[in-house]
Formats: structure tokens, C-alpha cells, sequence
């Protein structure tokens, strides 16, 4: 496969304009989150104030992922996209005004992100079911790369740039730019034509028998189940050490530019795999997939024991190669594997199991680290992110399952001879 194969899903109009959306709110969002950690530390200077914002985050958006997929699956996605975009640049940008005011308070961030999280309820499902809808299967790999390209290359810059605004002018003003980049990516999709699905209303179950529907296809993919449990830990484990204690952590041994450096550093790592999966098929996705993101647990493993900024930032950099080659093999077998009108429900499922833990860890990390030390705890977490990974892999369903390109005369993906 040459560069100029890997570009080809950029021909595909839809893709393209969608392609755009996402580079403008990638841009400001690779800002918003160190901007947003360090603006709750300015104003509690508290581990667990920090665990409550990010868990405000993501108990709505869990508790409404379900429904988030029967919505994404019944009606036009790029609509969905469209409006969530437009309320998430809303709340971004009054929490961004809150802070550059000097008014911001614990409760006014954690209701703020509160809706900004049901929003992502809605579009998260949605996004995970347009890709098959812009481009042809078997460029599927190639535009998911080609996303994942926007995502590691603004990432090696955001995160820098975002802490270099921290301490120069402020964190309100990253956060005040993610909310523009969020009302300019939803202008952008204005671009994107998707035919609409041919399906009267009268034609579809109820809510709940959609969602049962779902279910039952969750369950029966083994798969699927397995790593999606996996998952439900690992993401409690990364939301409580890597995003709660890892700022603080961060601020009082290689500090708030360090961290930045780090964070870019995870995103260089993102970057280069993502660019050598532009010339090379992923044959194995799962597999491959997993056993590279268990080395996300080296950086916790250093931050605990030896947080030195350039042991910690070579490890991250290998932590981006590994959460890269599983983001692009997980996108892939679920693309590839399920049927479109049953996708953004799979995502939604995929969703709700992987994210549910999260707010456990994000709210237990910081009494856990102020209890037994906050260093011993990321290491133990680390240690633990790896044991979980490893385990996964053991499952035949998961190391076995081979990539599909085509689909049959239903409409169900078929093996391809590539």
C-alpha cells in the first residue's frame, strides 16, 4: 500500500467535510483537558475535587449511552452530531468565561460538565456508527487511520501548548478555544450528505425492543463481551491513576509543563503507528490491539515509583504506540463485524460497559491516594492495567478474531480473501 492509497478515503466528499469536523474539535479538545485539570486544582487544589468534575462527566454520559444508540441508530446521526457540538461549545464556553472571570466554583464546573457529558451520550454512539456511511468498506482501516493521524498529531501539540497557556495567560482561555472549535466542527458537517435510511417509524420496534435487541447480540459475540469487561476495568484503573492522581502526582514532582510534555509525548507515540498503519494491514486487530495498550501501564508504573519527565515521556511514547494499534483494532472489528443498522447500539453497549467503572475510579483515586500515598497507588495500578490485558488475551474469541471486508447478499459481514 502506498501514501497515496492511504489518502484515497479523502476522494469521498462526506468523508472529507466529516474528516475536517473533526480536525477543528480534536484541536481544541487536545487543549481543553489539561486546561481543565489544572483550573479545578487552582480552585480546590484537591485531588478528589478533580475525581468529581471528570466523574460529573461521565456518570450521565454513561447513564444515557443506551439510549444515546437507539437514538443514533433510529435517526440521521450527522444531525445528532451536529446539535451536540453546538451544546457542548455552550457549556465550554461557560465554564471558560467562569474561569477567566475568576468566578468559577466547584459546583457551577461540575454541573457544566454534567451536560456537557449527556451530550457525548448522544454523540459518541453516533459517531461510532457514521464511518461505514462515508466511506467504502474496504477503506474502512485507511479512514480510520486517517482520523486517528488528526488525533496523534494535534495531541503532540495540545497538551503543550495547553500547558504553556496554563501558566502564561491561563487555563480559561484553552478552555474558551475548545468551545470554538466545537461550534465551528458542527458548521463543517453542514458539508456532509448522507443518504437517510429507508425506515418509517412504523417499521421499528419500541425503544425498549431495540435496546433488548442490542443486548442480546452483546451477549451472544463473545468477543465482543470479553473485551468490553476487560475494558470496565482498565478504564477505571486509567480514569483514577492516569487522569485524577496523575496531575497531582505531576504538579508536585515534574510539573504542569512536564506533564504537558508528557502527555505529547503519548501523542508522538499515537502519531508514528498511526502513519505506519496507513501502508500496513492489521491482520490480527484484537490481539494486536491488546497486548500494545498494556503498555499504557508502564507510565503509571514510573510515575509511582521513579517519575523522572524523560524516563516518564519515553514510556508514554510507547504507551501512544500501544492505545493507537488497539483504538484502530477495536474500530475495525466492530466496523467490519457488525451490521450497520445494529452499530451505533453496539457502540452504545460498548460504551456503557467500558465507561461504567470509571467514575468509581475517578472518585476513588483520590482518597485511595491520600489513605496509602499517592505514588504506591499508581504504581499498584499500573502493575494491575498489565495483569488485565494479559488475561484478555488468553480468550480465543479475542486473539483469533481475523479482519472482514466484504458483506453478503443480507447484509452480514462476510470473510474477505485479503
Amino acid at each position: 500500500m502506498t501514501w497515496r492509497d492511504g489518502l484515497a478515503p479523502l476522494r469521498e466528499a462526506n468523508f472529507r467535510w466529516y474528516f475536517l469536523s473533526r480536525f477543528v474539535n480534536t484541536l481544541g479538545n487536545m487543549m481543553a483537558g489539561v486546561a481543565l485539570a489544572f483550573a479545578v486544582l487552582d480552585i480546590t487544589d484537591s485531588a478528589t475535587a478533580l475525581g468529581q468534575v471528570l466523574a460529573a462527566h461521565t456518570i450521565p454520559m454513561v447513564a444515557f449511552l443506551l439510549f444515546g444508540g437507539v437514538i443514533a441508530d433510529r435517526f440521521p446521526r450527522v444531525p445528532i452530531i451536529q446539535v451536540s457540538n453546538l451544546v457542548s461549545g455552550a457549556t465550554q464556553a461557560a465554564i471558560a468565561l467562569l474561569v477567566i472571570a475568576g468566578t468559577a466554583s466547584l459546583p457551577a464546573v461540575i454541573a457544566l460538565s454534567a451536560v456537557h457529558g449527556t451530550l457525548s451520550a448522544l454523540s459518541f454512539p453516533a459517531m461510532g456508527g457514521l464511518m461505514p456511511q462515508l466511506v467504502p468498506r474496504d477503506e474502512l482501516q485507511k479512514a480510520n487511520a486517517l482520523m486517528s493521524l488528526v488525533r496523534g498529531g494535534l495531541t503532540v501539540l495540545g497538551p503543550s501548548a495547553s500547558a504553556l497557556l496554563v501558566v502564561t495567560v491561563g487555563a480559561g482561555w484553552a478552555l474558551f478555544v475548545d468551545a470554538l472549535t466545537w461550534f465551528a466542527a458542527s458548521a463543517l458537517l453542514l458539508r456532509v450528505r448522507v443518504p437517510r435510511r429507508e425506515q418509517t417509524p412504523k417499521d421499528r420496534p419500541g425503544t425498549l425492543a431495540e435496546l433488548s435487541e442490542g443486548w442480546e447480540y452483546f451477549r451472544r459475540t463473545t468477543w465482543l463481551w470479553i473485551v468490553v469487561l476487560a475494558f470496565c476495568a482498565l478504564n477505571a484503573i486509567q480514569s483514577g491513576a492516569m487522569s485524577t492522581l496523575g496531575p497531582v502526582v505531576a504538579k508536585a514532582t515534574i510539573g504542569e509543563q512536564g506533564w504537558g510534555l508528557v502527555l505529547s509525548a503519548q501523542s508522538a507515540g499515537m502519531l508514528l503507528t498511526t502513519m505506519v498503519m496507513l501502508r500496513f494491514r492489521l491482520e490480527r486487530p484484537l490481539l494486536v490491539g491488546i497486548l500494545g495498550i498494556a503498555f499504557a501501564g508502564l507510565p503509571m508504573v514510573l510515575l509511582g515509583t521513579y517519575p523522572h519527565v524523560w524516563l516518564v515521556a519515553a514510556a508514554m511514547l510507547v504507551a501512544g504506540a500501544g492505545i493507537e494499534l488497539f483504538a484502530m483494532g477495536w474500530n475495525l472489528a466492530l466496523q467490519e463485524n457488525v451490521e450497520e443498522k445494529m452499530l451505533s447500539r453496539t457502540y452504545s453497549y460498548d460504551a456503557l460497559g467500558s465507561f461504567v467503572a470509571m467514575p468509581i475510579g475517578q472518585l476513588a483515586a483520590g482518597p485511595l491516594g491520600a489513605a496509602f500515598g499517592y505514588t504506591w497507588v499508581m504504581a499498584a495500578a499500573g502493575a494491575g492495567y498489565v495483569g488485565i490485558c494479559l488475561l484478555t488475551v488468553l480468550s480465543p474469541a479475542v486473539r483469533n478474531l481475523a479482519r472482514r471486508t466484504s458483506v453478503d447478499s443480507n447484509g452480514r459481514p462476510a470473510r474477505g480473501a485479503g
